[in-house]
């Protein structure tokens, strides 16, 4: 650590202060993070006037920040990083992410835990989505997460339930970096349904950071702040399942207004979940249908293995094509294709082997 660590950290312990005032404020003293701390009324007025009056300067930013003692919040973080093994990286260090320094309310330095090791931030990809994804755009997304194995990408989301947590596991699974922003200090494991997931992307299969303290709740405002974390580390993002108002949706505003890609994954009309997307898709947005696609948005020149298709027999078509319309169980099927239930199974079973359909509680669906 040097000297100008500790005002960084202060900064930090500052955790209910507009990331977007730090960072001007940052920027008027020319990334100067001592002058930036040590900011005068005076200071404060000439940075308001700078920016023509279009940044609000929080009014206990003074009282909060004189009750703030570097040197003091440096020994308090000495001593956790010691016992809980937590490492720290500032807007200087050579290993914060340059795409992030491109937004304007860039975080002036992050926790983290993991390693560095092996994360290329030339290819980073966010997922985002639903908490609450179908099975459907769960296998479809691991599909096409799996075939960037091998490929050096690196694959970001936000730790949350849902597609976050199917995006990071599908890249654990396939030896691919993964990077999680959380919305909390490392103190909490939330959800705690991904607490497995933390202790693998913290032990080598990538990167967990964080802008809060470690002892920082995870509060509502805090998961639209991590959204832009996500997506300004991140050359495009994909969008899988999203309803109009949701996190997923302020994910794509923020990845436009970075102007950075964005792509969607399509999915079932009549999935309420599918209604952002269709909505960013008659905006523009890249359609997703397999892993090329999202090489193609991005315009990285490398190209996956595409596998050869099945001919399907004209009762696995009109199988295949039923499916497609929504997840359906035995029942449904026989009924509306007027087929027996045995010469049915024949035909479920042979197309689950060959990795058309999947089944799960009871109902099958289209792999991914």
């Amino acid at each position: 650590m040097n000297n100008d660590d500790k005002y960084f950290l202060a900064f930090s312990a500052l955790a209910t202060i507009n990331p977007l005032f730090k960072a001007k404020l940052f920027e008027y003293f020319n990334f100067d993070i001592k002058k930036a701390f040590e900011a005068s009324k005076n200071d404060l007025k000439e940075l308001y006037k700078y920016n023509e009056g279009n940044l609000s300067i929080p009014r206990d930013f003074e009282k909060l920040r004189d009750n703030t003692d570097p040197n003091s919040v440096l020994e308090d973080f000495k001593t956790l990083q010691d016992k809980e093994n937590i490492g720290y990286i500032t807007y200087h260090s050579p290993e914060y992410p340059k795409l992030l320094k491109n937004i304007p309310d860039f975080p002036l330095s992050l926790y983290y835990k993991g390693s560095f090791e092996g994360i290329n931030f030339d290819r980073t990809v966010a997922f985002v989505g639903s908490r609450k994804a179908s099975i459907n755009a769960k296998e479809t997304l691991g599909a096409i997460i799996s075939d960037f194995k091998n490929l050096d990408i690196v694959i970001v989301s936000g730790l949350a339930e849902g597609i976050d947590a199917k995006s990071h596991q599908s890249a654990v699974e396939n030896g691919i970096k993964t990077i999680g922003v959380i919305g909390s200090g490392f103190k909490f494991k939330y959800p705690l349904s991904n607490k497995n997931l933390y202790e693998k992307m913290e032990n080598g299969a990538g990167l967990i950071l964080s802008e809060y303290p470690y002892e920082m709740p995870p509060l509502a405002y805090q998961f639209p702040q991590r959204n832009r974390i996500v997506t300004g580390m991140s050359k495009g993002t994909v969008v899988a399942e999203a309803k109009m108002k949701s996190g997923a949706m302020i994910s794509a505003r923020l990845t436009l207004e970075y102007n950075r890609e964005l792509m969607c994954i399509p999915g079932l009309i009549s999935n309420p979940n599918t209604e952002g997307i269709y909505h960013l898709l008659k905006n523009g947005a890249a359609m997703v249908t397999n892993t090329n696609d999202i090489l193609e948005a991005l315009n990285w020149d490398i190209k996956t293995e595409t596998h050869p298709q099945k001919t399907l027999s004209e009762i696995e078509e009109k199988i295949y094509n039923e499916i497609a319309l929504g997840d359906k169980n035995i029942e449904d099927l026989a009924s509306v294709l007027n087929i027996n239930i045995s010469d049915l199974m024949v035909n479920l079973t042979s197309m689950e082997l060959n990795g058309l359909i999947k089944q799960a509680g009871g109902n099958y669906f289209i792999s991914g």
